[in-house]
């Protein structure tokens, strides 16, 4: 699926005229040179093995300007992501175990069900965090860090990456935010891809194809059109009731139901 995405990012970035073969790639003397640049970006090994998505030009800037001193040395930044990652690992075995399994969605009844349904979309989004911060400290040990120095070009080829916000998807109280945020190399993929180039409905030709792309499966293809009539709302309701939210209280009961139905819904779609 990354290979997927880095292809087609490459050549949108060629579409675009982001990246110039003639300038990027050698004269045309030499066919094998030329492609070289290309075959270590689509194989170049931390990326082989997980996300998140970084775009030919990073990839190229980051590489030529890897003698460039960076604020932060490549081992160090990769040792805190590891940190990160097993402090998430510990932390769902932990939520694993005070909340001891319980019966399935078949054996629950009434607010049963809605526990059981968030304790496993918990467990689910943990296991996520972990595993994007292992893919991100990858990165990070291979010098593919946030900062880029001072390379030539490293200004329009600076970017993040990673592929979550824990802080934000844990506490926003937007639904479309949380769809933002959520794998965001993905998500900036598809917006790119779909979202910008669809002449009709953007929004349920983003979500079709990430229902495509999964494998039209009956239950996802249900999830993924009850998350875009989610976003949809979301778009259309939130400014409403911000209108209304005048005092403080009214403010804060507004954050505070709409973190909940957040919450709810991700625990639903998952």
């Amino acid at each position: 699926m990354l290979q997927t995405q880095k292809v087609t990012s490459l050549a949108l970035d060629i579409h675009e005229g982001k990246v110039t073969m003639a300038s990027e790639w050698g004269d045309g003397r030499e066919p094998l040179l030329r492609a070289l640049p290309l075959c270590s970006y689509l194989l170049f090994f931390p990326a082989l093995l997980g996300g998140p998505l970084c775009s030919f030009r990073r990839f190229q800037v980051q590489i030529q300007g890897s003698h460039a001193s960076r604020p932060t040395p490549p081992l160090r930044a990769a040792g805190q992501k590891c940190l990160r990652a097993l402090a998430l690992h510990l932390l769902r075995r932990a939520v694993r175990g005070c909340v001891a399994p319980l019966a399935g969605m078949t054996d629950c009844a009434g607010f049963g069900c809605v526990y059981v349904m968030w304790r496993s979309a918990l467990l689910f989004k943990l296991a996520y965090y972990s595993q994007w911060a292992l893919d991100e400290a990858l990165l990070s040990a291979a010098g593919f860090g946030l900062e880029l120095g001072h390379a030539p070009g490293a200004e329009a080829a600076c970017g993040d990456l990673s592929d979550a916000d824990i802080w934000t998807l844990e506490t926003t109280n937007r639904i479309a935010l949380f769809t933002r945020t959520w794998n965001k190399s993905t998500s900036r993929w598809l917006r790119r891809l779909i979202f910008q180039r669809s002449p009709a409905q953007p929004l349920l030709a983003t979500f079709a194809f990430s229902a495509w792309w999964h494998g039209l499966h009956p239950g996802q293809v249900f999830g993924f059109l009850c998350w875009a009539a989610m976003v949809e709302a979301d778009y259309r309701i939130h400014p409403f009731l911000r209108s209304l939210a005048k005092s403080w209280h009214t403010k804060v009961l507004y954050q505070a139901l709409t973190w909940v139905q957040t919450q709810l819904i991700i625990a639903y779609i998952t």
